[in-house]
């Protein structure tokens, strides 16, 4: 393994250290993940000198493996992550701060009757699991972006895929009025389930990532609201991954100017056209409103807005484009979703709505399988991810969590997706610069290649059932799948 090489080379190597720790955490190998964790740990910096971001990260990857590790074996049915963790410590841990948390009670050290995970063959799973597995590794591999700056990571793709056909089984008892068992109560799932199905898996995937419900954190939190911010140009440096959508936002933020002078310059409004209409470039839109607005000094914000489908003409806040600097080098170019209290229960309520008609249309179509009422079910999935979209109410994860509830939703109302997303987009960026819900789904659909699902999707085992704990999870995306022919369904 390259991370024992290089810890040959340079034993004090923290990156590899840290990286040592999280890989045998991932696989379940509790107690070497933490033995180098602690390592890590040690590595104090000296004064003045600034901690690394292994140094930062590794007391919360430490205390979140003890509390993984003490809750390997209990049904995953049965407690919720999100409650459980201190609020203090979901907080530092979303925002990467210092672990200077005041009267934290640390995780218990990890109990010597519970073992650490064993490497499952994948012949030892029964033929319909292993089928399982392998429609699993498909349909992750379906959800992989092709855009600079994301690589193909095989484990998420299976967690993902897992996540997807759970989605699908738990949609298709819930339309068919069965109940769910999550944390500890039995009841009809209601969407946050749905999207929780998806949360857990990729949480398991990738233990070094915050994967938490922000309106979960503390109301202090709540109240000063969570940013979730990224620098698409900061100086001379460009965000590769977000490139396609720059002149998307650019021509938004154009017609923004626009209509804010025709509301507040209307006779200058020819003059900024003309202006506007020579500037390509997001860095030459400083110095036009600095020209023609005596309010823009060090730069300027501009907001999108969220149409709602429950209520038609009212709007919720979308992102906020954010530009300063001036063009010798050091303009910084970001979005910023910002997830406050109030705006939290906006959303809430429009995709509350959307889940009760989806879930009335969902019990519809169990019975009717009408043509229309697919494409309604269809659209109503992908508007209430829409919401969810706009809405990021996860610390990370929400891109692929979210398109794995469409796959999910979508299969259980008898359509699978045989498209794969089409190279340079992101669908939450689609999703957030969309005019609407309906633009949105119209998007989608496009490359979706939306197809009729096989019925050996249905001979498939309960994925809930299969892998009831953390450790028959971490077991299933430990195990080696190469021998897995290319199987794909086929549509019928």
């Amino acid at each position: 393994c390259y991370l024992y090489r290089c810890l040959q080379l340079e034993p004090y190597n923290e990156v590899c250290q840290y990286m040592k720790g999280l890989s045998h955490v991932a696989m379940g190998q509790f107690y070497e993940g933490i033995k180098a964790q602690t390592k890590v740990m040690l590595n104090d910096p000296l004064p003045g000198q600034k901690a690394s971001p292994e140094y930062l990260k590794v007391k919360y990857l430490r205390e979140y493996s003890r509390y993984l590790h003490a809750h390997l074996d209990t049904p995953l049915t049965e407690y919720n992550t999100d409650i459980d963790l201190p609020g203090n410590f979901k907080d530092h841990w979303a925002k990467n701060l210092p672990f200077l948390i005041e009267n934290y009670e640390e995780q218990p050290g990890l109990q010597p009757h519970i073992k650490d995970v064993l490497f499952q063959n994948f012949e030892s799973y029964k033929p319909d699991v292993q089928e399982l597995i392998c429609v699993a590794d498909h349909l992750g591999s379906m959800m992989q972006y092709e855009t600079p700056g994301f690589l193909p990571n095989k484990r998420i793709h299976r967690a993902m895929g897992l996540a997807t056909l759970e989605v699908m089984q738990a949609v298709q008892r819930t339309w068919a009025n069965s109940k769910v068992r999550m944390n500890g109560k039995t009841r009809l799932m209601q969407w946050r389930d749905m999207f929780d199905i998806a949360v857990k898996w990729r949480r398991i995937a990738d233990p070094d990532q915050p994967v938490l419900w922000l309106d979960q954190m503390p109301a202090r939190s709540l109240s000063r609201g969570f940013n979730n911010h990224i620098n698409l140009i900061r100086g001379q440096v460009i965000n590769m991954r977000y490139l396609e959508y720059f002149e998307k936002i650019l021509h938004f933020i154009k017609d923004r100017i626009l209509v804010y002078h025709g509301a507040n310059n209307p006779k200058g409004l020819l003059e900024v056209r003309e202006a506007l209409e020579k500037v390509h470039k997001v860095e030459d839109l400083l110095p036009i409103m600095k020209q023609f607005n005596s309010k823009t000094r060090d730069g300027f914000t501009v907001n999108t807005k969220v149409p709602s489908l429950k209520d038609q003409g009212k709007e919720y806040d979308g992102f906020t484009i954010t530009i300063t600097g001036d063009k010798v080098g050091n303009i910084l170019f970001s979005v910023e979703t910002q997830t406050t209290e109030e705006r939290t229960q906006l959303y809430h309520a429009e995709i509350d709505a959307l889940y009760k008609d989806l879930t009335a249309k969902g019990k519809i179509l169990i019975l009717s399988a009408e043509l229309g009422e697919v494409d309604a079910v269809c659209n109503l999935i992908l508007s209430l991810v829409y919401y969810f979209y706009n809405l990021m109410p996860l610390s990370r994860g929400s891109s692929v969590i979210a398109y794995s509830v469409i796959m999910g939703a979508l299969m259980a109302s008898g359509k699978e997706v045989s498209g794969k997303i089409p190279k340079g987009k992101l669908v939450d960026f689609e999703a957030m610069t969309a005019p609407g819900s309906e633009a949105f789904s119209k998007i989608a659909r496009s490359w979706m290649n939306l197809k009729s699902i096989s019925p050996s999707y249905k001979s498939l085992p309960s994925v809930s059932e299969t892998f009831p704990t953390l450790r028959t999870m971490i077991e299933v995306l430990n195990t080696d799948s190469s021998h897995c022919l290319k199987k794909t369904i086929v549509a019928v």
